[in-house]
């Protein structure tokens, strides 16, 4: 998931990005628990991707709320 691509949606489909990949990230872990996982890379890239959605949230909320750098 580029940031580009995420700096085109609205912070309601970037919340339920959010939500998605915290899915995800619980059931990775339940299955690497389980001894299920099979490609334990996926964990690394669902971690970095959700805090890239809230990166992106954050500059939006700072954009929304007059705010620079």
């Amino acid at each position: 998931m580029q940031a580009s691509e995420l700096r085109d949606k609205t912070a309601d489909q970037l919340n339920e990005e959010l939500a998605n990949l915290k899915k995800e990230a619980f059931n990775l872990r339940f299955q690497q628990a389980t001894g299920q996982l099979e490609n334990t890379a996926r964990m690394r890239s669902v971690k970095r991707d959700a805090a890239r959605v809230k990166t992106i949230l954050n500059e939006k909320a700072r954009e929304a709320a007059g705010e620079t750098e």
